[in-house]
Order: structure tokens, then sequence, then C-alpha cells
């Protein structure tokens, strides 16, 4: 053929190049395969799925790997000329590497299988903070979501965010719950040594607070916190970027007019106690916690600075994706089952009582349902009814990511160059959630990314450095 057409086949083949293959759907049954519903030519991958529905063994595990390749390939090259000039061209073998080299393969053939019967690893460590945003990780265990989903999965508690953070580097625990810019800094080597790491799903949105000590019920605004000390659980969190947000958007440089310390969640109270700081932007229950020991006054919910906000998520290494693929498939299912399974309040009273002991969050009920079931007392006198105080959502948004990002670069916790949605499409498997979301019964997203507003200015995931550099405070000069 000419070179005109092989200029073609290389056009079609790089205009398929989407790390969401939003167009490619693997059916619930496994047997086979469609992009919107139409099959190529004679469909011929059904030809190779009623061969594996009649062979056991690994010989039907080969041929169901081949209804997946077969099924991406056609996906990719909708033109059969096409696809089989770029086959011949550069060889199947080298096709599929190079195929693979931007699709999740590993994680389409496990789709396809038997998940629980393919299960390469049963027994696993999570690693867990004692906070309510943990709340599906946690509860899955107590509750039984890990075992409906054929896992003998037991969590981990840590004492902070940097523990859970090595636990996690150096394969002490198979997966963990994290802070939602974690995945993401520890992928770009930000604060830790670069290792791939994909966030799968969030866990909860919204669910943290401004915590004030009872002496600063005066306080009005960012105005009069100039001078404060305050903590936030880690660097690398939605607690601090929501509190440098807050505090800039009042004319209040997070850097030169107040301190903010890291401090790890379960020492907060105590710290806030002994008037070691002015206040925090916690993960609860310790904002409902500082109210339980009369110490403290929630000043802000953070659903009032961004509503529907990520705070913490389920991560997992990307080597640990590959190597064992049933298993991790397996873990996903059992997070986003949990998630959604939170998200109802009608769950959360006996989800308090689970989460309750001390080999979990240690707390006492009433502290854990006044947080879950939005029904608390506020510290100055009132009982507040808002009961998406907290909330469960698994989606991870890619221009959740995109904004992070944002943030990160602004304040300079992030060296260098890149490409804000090569980086959040990479970590945040917004895609693969989705696919999983909808097999679970629950209702599919259908896109990736969206406008958000925080604090009533409109972030656009399309004009990640327009909307960086239009922020008179940051540290980019």
């Amino acid at each position: 053929m000419s070179d005109c057409h092989d200029k073609e086949v290389k056009k079609d083949f790089e205009s398929h190049q989407s790390s969401d293959f939003k167009g490619l759907e693997f059916s619930h049954d496994h047997s086979k395969c469609t992009k919107d519903h139409v099959h190529n030519e004679s469909c011929e991958h059904e030809s190779v799925a009623e061969k594996a529905s009649s062979q056991s063994g690994p010989n039907t595990e080969e041929i169901m790997d081949q209804v997946v390749e077969n099924a991406v390939m056609n996906a990719i090259f909708p033109n059969p000329i096409h696809r089989r000039k770029f086959i011949s061209t550069v060889g199947k073998g080298a096709a599929a590497a190079m195929i693979a080299s931007f699709f999740p393969m590993d994680m389409a053939k496990s789709l396809a299988a038997d998940p629980v019967k393919n299960i390469e690893k049963k027994d696993l460590s999570i690693g867990f903070i004692p906070i309510t945003c943990a709340t599906p990780i946690i509860m899955a265990e107590p509750m039984g979501f890990y075992k409906k989903h054929g896992l003998n999965a037991k969590v981990r508690r840590a004492s902070g965010w940097a523990m859970v953070r090595d636990w996690a580097i150096n394969k002490d625990v198979d997966a963990a719950h994290m802070l939602s810019p974690m995945p993401l800094s520890i992928s770009l080597g930000a604060g830790s040594k670069k290792v791939p790491f994909f966030m799968p799903a969030v866990e909860n949105i919204n669910g943290q607070a401004i915590t004030l000590h009872k002496k600063h019920k005066g306080v009005k605004g960012p105005k009069d916190m100039k001078g404060f000390r305050f903590c936030v659980p880690f660097r690398y969190s939605m607690h601090n970027y929501l509190l440098r947000y807050y505090l800039a958007e009042g004319g209040v440089h997070p850097d030169k007019d107040v301190q903010i310390r890291v401090v790890p969640p379960p020492e907060m109270v105590a710290n806030l106690k002994a008037e070691n700081v002015d206040g925090y932007l916690a993960p609860d229950p310790f904002n409902q916690r500082a109210i339980y020991e009369n110490v403290g006054f929630i000043y802000k919910l953070t659903k009032e600075i961004w509503d529907g906000h990520p705070c913490c998520a389920f991560a997992i290494s990307e080597e640990f994706t590959k190597t064992y693929p049933n298993t991790f498939l397996a873990l996903f299912k059992s997070i986003v089952d949990a998630t959604h399974y939170s998200s109802d309040p009608k769950n959360r009273k006996a989800i308090a009582k689970a989460i309750a002991p001390k080999n979990y969050l240690n707390q006492p009920e009433i502290v854990l349902q006044q947080v879950l079931t939005g029904k608390f007392a506020d510290g100055l006198g009132g009982i507040q009814n808002v009961p998406d105080r907290i909330d469960f959502d698994p989606f991870p948004w890619h221009s959740m990511a995109v904004w992070i990002l944002t943030q990160m670069k602004r304040w300079k916790h992030v060296e260098g160059e890149f490409d804000y949605h090569k980086v959040a499409e990479k970590v945040y498997l917004a895609s693969e959630c989705d696919e999983l979301i909808e097999e679970l019964g629950y209702s599919k997203n259908g896109k990736t990314y969206r406008k958000h507003v925080i604090m009533g200015k409109e972030f656009d995931p399309k004009k990640p450095e327009e909307y960086m550099n239009s922020f008179p405070i940051n540290n980019l000069n």
C-alpha cells in the first residue's frame, strides 16, 4: 500500500489513543465485548467466546484473553483494512504490547474472567488512619464486604499519613487508605520516592471542618486569623489545600501570615486543648471530638468551601495491579460496593457501631453518629442538621485531580513541569471505576471531567494554568 495509506493508518491509531476508552464496554456476562453495542465484521471475537464456553482449564483462560485482545483491537481500529495493515506492519505481538502501554489490558482481561475463582492472593492487609473518611475501607471488614467479593482482607491501623505512605511504598501493606492528593504526589515523587500509584476510588466527599479553640468564638473571617497557628494532617492533603484556599481568598497568605504545621489526626484535640494550636482543618471525628471534650467549636464545614470535594481514597501501587489483577479487581469491587453502601443515610448508625471499637476508630459511638448522620452539636450551643456533612462517592473525577495539581503547583509543593491531564488520567482510574459502578448496579457517570465551584469561583479543568495564575496570593514568584 502507499505511504499515504500508511499515514492514514497511523492517524487512525493515534486518534483512538484515549486513556478513557469511553466507547469500549465489557458486558456484564463477561462473554463478549462491544463498542457502542455494534459488532465489527462478522464479530469474530464472538466465535472465540463460543469456543471458550465449551472448554475448561488453562486453554479457556487463554481463549478469553484473546477475546479481550480482539475486542480492544476492534475498538481502536473500526476499519478492518486499517486493522489488518497495522498488524501486518508491526506484528501481532508488537501490536499487543503497544496497545498495553496505554490501555490497562490486564485489568480488562480480569474483567472477562471469573474474578472470585481466579483471585491470586486472598489474604490482604490494608493500611488506614482512624478517621471517619476511611469508613468504607474499615467497615468493609466487620460488615463483610471483602468476604462478599472473595477476599480475606484485614485493615491495619497507622498513626499518621507518613506511616501509611511508607507502608504502601515498602509493600508492608497491599493497599491503603490515602488522602486523595497522595497518589498524585507519590507518582510525581513529591515528598517521597517516586513510585507509580493508582487511585481507583474516592472514599468520602465533604466530611472535614475548620475547628477553632473555644477562646476564638469572636472570629468572623480569615483576617481575624492572622498570626494563628493551624495544623493539618499532612502536607499533601485536601485539608492543607482547602485551608490555604480559604485563607488566601480572605487575603491571608498561608505561608506568611499564619503558621501551618503537620500533626497526626489523633493528636489534634490534645494540641488544641494544650493551646499549642489555635485551630485545625481536620478530618472527623476530631472536629466533633473537640466539642465532645468541650475544647473547641466548629467554625466552618469544608462543604461550605467546596461542596462535594474529595478527601480520602483507596490507593494501590501499579505493581500490585499488574502482579495480582484478579485480586485487585475483587478489592476494587469491595471498596466501591462498601462506599455506595456507606452513602445511604439509613446505614449510618449501624456503620457507626461497626467502626467505633478500639481496633478501628476507638471513639465514642455517639461522636461517630453525630458525624455520620449530620445531626451534631456545634460547640456554640446549637444543634445542626446537615445530612451531607459527610458523604461517600467512589468516583475519582479527573477534574478533581487536575484541581489538586494546580494547588500543589500554586504553593510549590511539586517541582518541574508536567501535563496535568496526563497525570490525572494515569493516576485516577475514573473510567475503570465507572465500569464497576455500573456492574454493581449503580448509576454510571459517563464522563470523567466536569467544572467545579470553590468558594464561588469556577474551576475549568481545561484551563489549569490560567486558573492557577489567576490568584493574587500564591508562591509562584
